[in-house]
């Protein structure tokens, strides 16, 4: 299969190019597995910030349309390349693609799924990784804000100004740029997330394992704890999302399938960083759900 220069000389020689090359190789991919392919690209890492980026409700218009026509007893491999997004939006479509494919849906991460992306790998029967590719913690983020960072702020507030009630003067200022009710949104949007992930690899993942509730929590507890993660940004790569318990497939264990695989996500980043595309969600059919950039 070829490398990132080998699709960029086969992009430039052909018309209306990067359709052409990229649904030929998701082709080949969904060929070699004998499954569904849909793939799931966001550009945030070569557009500037716009709407839309994120996972989002409006999204479900494009899996629908993806899934349209689709044999679905054949099961489905999600290349997932996204930032992450809202939560609710990445529930809805987990139980929109599990309606229609039941348990029978492996991730494809083949650079990063982040946040409510890393939700949805782990909605998946088993997440498929490279070396170099990573997942990140599934906190929630209120308003740009880390959920548990600012429950850790408030309760290290909590307990200085308690001991010390001269603390209060430097941490007025702080706690005044918390809207009211905000620390309530911060811990039901934690509770949401942890519940809804551990609904999902109980479902899934860890369905018939032994042990599951501990092997869950130990997972929960690595994706959301704020002193262990230390960043909604962190990245967690393949080796250590398989040491906290998340089944794990390196896909460098296939050597024709890392081809197929590598070659696909060159060809989505090859159209993200070139094109004023800056979404894609797309099936091995060339079904396409595809957001362009305008101009101002």
């Amino acid at each position: 299969m070829p490398n990132w220069r080998e699709v960029a000389n086969e992009i430039s020689n052909i018309p209306a190019p990067y359709d052409s090359v990229r649904r030929k190789y998701l082709v080949k991919l969904s060929e070699k597995t004998g499954r569904n392919v849909i793939a799931y690209y966001s550009g945030w890492q070569s557009k500037a910030p716009i709407r839309g980026l994120e996972i989002r409700d409006e999204d479900m218009d494009g899996f629908m349309s993806a899934i349209n026509g689709l044999d679905v007893k054949s099961g489905l491999d999600l290349i997932l390349h996204t930032p992450g997004g809202e939560l609710a939006a990445a529930q809805s479509i987990v139980r929109y693609l599990k309606s229609k494919f039941s348990r029978d849906i492996r991730a494809i991460v083949p650079h990063s799924a982040m946040s409510a992306g890393t939700i949805i790998a782990c909605a998946c029967r088993e997440i498929l990784m490279a070396k170099h590719s990573f997942i990140g913690p599934i906190d929630p983020q209120i308003g740009g804000l880390p959920a548990n960072g600012v429950l850790e702020e408030f309760e290290r507030a909590y307990r200085e100004i308690k001991d010390d009630p001269s603390r209060a003067i430097i941490w007025g200022p702080i706690l005044k740029q918390y809207p009211p009710t905000f620390i309530g949104m911060c811990e039901n949007a934690i509770a949401w997330s942890k519940a809804f992930v551990e609904e999902q690899l109980s479902d899934t993942m860890f369905q018939s394992e032994k042990n599951k509730s501990a092997k869950i929590k130990n997972v929960i507890q690595a994706l959301t704890s704020y002193d262990r993660v230390k960043s909604h940004s962190r990245q967690i790569g393949c080796d250590e999302a398989a040491a906290i318990g998340l089944k794990i497939i390196p896909i460098e264990a296939e050597q024709d399938l890392q081809d197929l695989i590598l070659t696909v996500h060159h060809c989505y980043v090859h159209m993200l960083s070139n094109t004023q595309v800056f979404k894609v969600i797309e099936n091995q059919n060339g079904a396409a759900f595809i957001k362009i950039a305008r101009n101002s």
